[in-house]
């Protein structure tokens, strides 16, 4: 069993065994967030689904109203022109063929791999190696598309992929504990939202399981769901 550290031991006695409102719970969260780095805030969201049927799948992006919080690293797979309005509009990498092969090559030093329609039938061969990271292409996670320009701003912005995993658990970054209570609390209600927009047609019975929330380093802190989902941004805004 690994050891814990006496940082962690300290900030778990401030944890109390009940779910926190919303607010309460990301001010707790910011209150133990002692690494010596800058951590992110973490949402872990168990759903009443099970991945492994189609209609039950859950895979989308949503649009933090304060962003990640994080410089993101976009690259962008395209041909001809469409690859020197990815560069002028922003992406930090572009390219055909040749990007391809560097990728193949094991080049990942992107957080967003975005790609126009034409070049998806080369992008499949990538399938394996982008993948289990997250970061193969596609329509449903807005990373096909045309306007790659529109694209890249959005990401850039704080636009964010996630899906759920086989366990039907979200795990998403919502933000920087450096941010104040109250943009986090933006951030975790555009989560919500988006989460309950986008429930899968499969999902049957109570969607809804379990959220915690917690610093990159910290413990978990449970969020009280009823009074999450009644949350409304405007409020929090």
């Amino acid at each position: 069993m690994a050891k814990i550290s006496r940082r962690l031991q300290e900030v778990l006695k401030k944890v109390e065994d009940r779910a926190y409102e919303p607010l309460e719970a990301i001010q707790l969260l910011k209150e133990t967030a002692t690494a010596k780095f800058p951590e992110s805030a973490e949402a872990h969201i168990r759903l009443g689904i099970d991945p492994k049927y189609t209609d039950q799948q859950l895979r989308t992006t949503v649009t933090l109203p304060k962003g990640t919080g994080q410089t993101i690293r976009v690259a962008v797979l395209a041909k001809g022109e469409k690859v020197n309005e990815a560069l002028t509009s922003g992406a930090d990498i572009a390219g055909s063929e040749d990007l391809i092969n560097d990728i193949q090559k094991g080049m990942l030093d992107f957080d967003c791999l975005i790609a126009t329609p034409d070049m998806m039938p080369q992008v499949a061969k990538l399938g394996r190696l982008l993948g289990p990271k997250g970061l193969m292409p596609s329509p449903k996670g807005g990373t096909v598309t045309t306007d790659v320009a529109q694209a890249i701003q959005e990401f850039k912005a704080g636009k964010l992929e996630f899906r759920a995993d086989r366990t039907g658990i979200v795990h998403v970054m919502f933000g920087k504990t450096a941010f104040s209570a109250e943009d986090l609390l933006l951030n975790l209600c555009a989560l919500q939202e988006c989460i309950d927009r986008n429930r899968p047609s499969g999902a049957k019975g109570r969607y809804w399981r379990s959220v915690y929330i917690s610093a990159t380093m910290g413990p978990s802190i449970p969020v009280d769901i009823y009074t999450l989902r009644e949350t409304k941004i405007t409020e929090a805004a």
